[in-house]
């Protein structure tokens, strides 16, 4: 899919519809209006969860000794505590710097067309692979090859790429993790709404499930991840740095590409399990989602949100909190890897 950047002025001002107080939909007309625009994330099978390929994948994500300075892994960028995300502002790579923007969750990534806050990776193999000489700290990503060795990863990767020859390389080491990253899908309520349970949903969910899809929320954040799928323009009615009080501005796809069209375009972010990825942003300035939600109706749409309506739009929000996938663990300890096969996904 190709990213590109859409007039939303002209968008929104061709498709909102907003009340003040608006009728609330009958239960059946909501849910089909949101099956069509949103749509369910679906679970994945338990037995993926134990191809070798899948297992290699959680191990070299959950793996600190396979960095430059034996201390990193994927996993400490992506943390349980944060639902795959990173609560620091910033997160620390094998040489001691600072990433450059706000580490984004890994759950449900892969079904993104492309991923980072400027979709400059293609699919999670792209990030594992260009990440060996990024926040892994190596000179070039063959280095992690006697690493690979010295702890005993020859077998594991023969077992996962059976047709190969000499398999461990470092295309195979990201496209297992990619195959990892692959199972880490979370269905919430929200899809069981959509699904077999209407009643899953809370009133005041569905108030705010209406009105995300009145005020134009779903003109950009759409489809089963509820965005993901494109580049936008982050400040449309006012400089997004006024409304977070960003300490620093980052200027978004424009910082790679030098294009002034591409000022301040960043992807737009998918909101599932979004009310447990806090702070908030590229550059993780705000903390609430709450402020979050009406910076993003201010500085997008233009609009001024009353308190009931923020917290309706929260509601419906926390609706897309799924369960930590059961793979979702460092399979170092208490022999987590091992145990898979005798526990049930948890919807």
């Amino acid at each position: 899919m190709k990213f590109h950047n859409l007039n939303l002025s002209l968008l929104m001002a061709c498709g909102l519809i907003f009340f003040q107080g608006q009728s609330q939909l009958p239960d059946e007309d909501l849910r089909e209006r949101a099956k069509t625009v949103l749509g369910k994330l679906e679970k994945v099978p338990m037995e993926r969860l134990r191809k070798p390929i899948v297992e290699l994948g959680q191990r070299l994500f959950w793996d600190r000794r396979l960095s430059a300075n034996g201390k990193i892994a994927c996993a400490s960028c992506h943390t349980v505590e944060a639902w795959g995300a990173d609560r620091e502002r910033y997160s620390v790579d094998a040489r001691g710097n600072q990433t450059k923007r706000h580490s984004q969750t890994v759950f449900n990534s892969t079904l993104q067309p492309g991923l980072r806050w400027v979709a400059d990776r293609k699919s999670a193999a792209d990030q594992a692979e260009k990440s060996l000489t990024g926040s892994m700290g190596f000179e070039r990503a063959e280095d992690v090859i006697p690493l690979l060795v010295e702890h005993g990863y020859g077998g594991k990767f023969s077992l996962a790429f059976p047709q190969e020859a000499a398999p461990l390389t470092p295309k195979n080491y990201a496209l297992a993790i990619d195959a990892y990253e692959e199972t880490l899908k979370t269905p919430a309520p929200f899809d069981h709404y959509l699904g077999e349970d209407p009643a899953t949903l809370s009133d005041q969910q569905k108030r705010g499930l209406q009105l995300f899809l009145d005020i134009g929320c779903a003109d950009c954040h759409s489809g089963p991840l509820l965005g993901g799928n494109d580049l936008q323009t982050f400040g449309i009615y006012q400089d997004y740095w006024l409304a977070t009080s960003s300490e620093q501005r980052n200027a978004g796809l424009f910082e790679s590409t030098n294009e002034e069209s591409d000022r301040n375009l960043f992807r737009v972010s998918m909101l599932r399990n979004i009310a447990k990825t806090a702070p908030y942003f590229h550059d993780g300035s705000v903390n609430e989602l709450s402020d979050a939600v009406r910076i993003m109706a201010k500085v997008q749409l233009d609009k001024e949100l009353d308190d009931a309506q923020t917290a309706d739009l929260v509601a419906f929000l926390e609706s897309l909190t799924g369960v930590i996938p059961v793979n979702y663990r460092d399979p170092f300890e208490s022999g987590s890897l091992e145990n898979l096969n005798t526990e049930q996904t948890k919807d």
